[in-house]
């Protein structure tokens, strides 16, 4: 690129790992040449497509200096999403599998892969197509409502071996489409109330107390591993969610006398939002270890979890330019069509920073802003409030933080948007869950010619 970049010099630093398995991700002749010296050790070429490109940089305001992007971009960064995972891996006492509906980037799924994740739930046959392209990858297919034809698939091309159901008629597909195999390992989704959760998902999905014994036994006689899932909701922020709904499963497996081999909790871990601060992940461990613990068959059962947001939404943020200022109204080139959804649609609040390069010295006054999208919908509208300069005006770009988790999944080209440029950041997140964890990379920061 010939341009004088700011990259982090980190000798032995514990930042080194990262910036290895980043320039791996990366699959750029350039990133490895640039990244090799910083390592201290060569980086090892491309793992898959060559023509995949990513630049990398150390801040959005860095990538700014060298470009004046008219879409918005998507930030990656897969440091952030690996930290997460290894957190999970190394502390949840069971299973992890990954909710890829959460962000199916194929860099975030090979970030998340280099970390040590291998088990991944998809609800889709695109997913499937996604996922299995990682080395050892192992699918559960978890959607407890599947078409027969996508069941076929999953388990004659994809060697899916473990299915959800919710009624005898899902039951009887997977049983027919399959075969009448008998390597099935087979998880009746239960209802349970969401009323800890942010996004409530209930309703939708899940046995009753009363349908579940005659289901568990039925599936009982043809499952070669029988289990119980359910999901207490997205954004559980109190952690009492999976105590209360293992207490739950445990009265089930009681009242119907048939034994399981696993118990799936779901997703529905938190991440951190201005206007969400959950307890400390290690909180909800404890809680289900607890859970667990009181259960009769607690020492014969294994235990699964789906973490989608809390891997991932520290991964990503989307950088918007600033196209039209009125009031304290921002009219942005990305909105509730795009990777904001959840801004405009479940009342989140995002972190936003400028990040215009050379306007950094804005003043210290601040605004709360609404935010409004590029689309010609009135329903195209974040009200926040983001926070930001009281300066900030038309051509200024902005950074808005945490949108990994059903971000890009969730955008679309309704008025012809949509498309977005990518890149890859090298710093921290805005905000974090694991915090503790992450390493400093700002103590020692050089510029290197690209």
């Amino acid at each position: 690129m010939g341009a004088e970049t700011a990259l982090y010099k980190a000798g032995p630093s514990p930042y080194a790992e990262l910036l290895r398995a980043a320039a791996h991700i990366a699959n750029t002749r350039s990133c490895r040449k640039i990244l090799s010296p910083l390592i201290g050790c060569p980086v090892p070429g491309p793992s898959w497509d060559e023509s995949f490109r990513m630049n990398i940089f150390p801040t959005a305001t860095e990538f700014l200096q060298h470009r004046c992007p008219d879409r918005p971009v998507l930030a990656m960064r897969p440091h952030a999403a690996a930290r997460a995972a290894k957190w999970f891996l190394e502390k949840f006492p069971g299973r992890v599998l990954y909710a890829t509906k959460a962000n199916d980037s194929q860099l975030i799924l090979e970030a998340l892969a280099q970390a040590g994740v291998r088990r991944f739930d998809v609800a889709s046959r695109a997913e499937m197509e996604r996922v299995c392209s990682i080395d050892g990858a192992e699918l559960y297919y978890m959607n407890p409502i599947k078409s027969r034809g996508d069941i076929r698939h999953a388990y004659r091309d994809f060697r899916v071996r473990s299915f959800a159901f919710d009624s005898h008629d899902e039951l009887g597909k997977v049983l027919a489409e399959t075969d009448g195999a008998d390597d099935l390992t087979l998880f009746l989704r239960i209802a349970c109330p969401n009323t800890h959760s942010l996004i409530p998902l209930e309703g939708k999905y899940g046995a009753t107390v009363e349908e579940a014994p005659a289901l568990l036994l039925r599936a009982r006689q043809h499952a070669r591993r029988l289990g119980i899932t359910f999901h207490v909701g997205s954004q559980a922020v109190v952690p009492a969610a999976f105590g209360e709904t293992l207490t739950q499963v445990g009265q089930l497996i009681v009242s119907s006398g048939v034994l399981v081999d696993a118990i799936d909790i779901g997703g529905g871990f938190p991440a951190r939002y201005p206007h969400s601060d959950p307890p400390g992940l290690e909180s909800y461990l404890k809680e289900i270890v607890q859970a667990k613990d009181a259960l009769a068959i607690k020492h014969s059962c294994e235990l699964l979890c789906e973490p989608g947001r809390a891997l991932v939404a520290e991964a990503e943020a989307v950088i918007v330019r600033v196209d039209a200022r009125r009031g304290n109204a921002l009219y942005i080139n990305d909105g509730a069509f795009g990777s904001l959804f959840d801004a405009a649609f479940a009342g989140f609040r995002f972190p936003a920073r400028c990040v215009t390069p050379g306007r950094a010295t804005l003043g210290s006054a601040e605004t709360a802003f609404v935010l409004y999208g590029p689309t010609c919908d009135s329903a195209d509208y974040m009200p926040g409030p983001f926070v930001l300069p009281d300066a900030i005006g038309e051509g200024d770009y902005i950074e808005i933080g945490q949108v990994g988790a059903y971000g890009r999944v969730m955008a679309n080209r309704f008025n012809g948007f949509g498309d977005f440029e990518e890149v890859m950041l090298a710093d921290e997140p805005m905000m974090s869950m694991f915090e503790d964890n992450a390493p400093r990379v700002s103590d020692s920061i050089r510029s290197v010619s690209l």
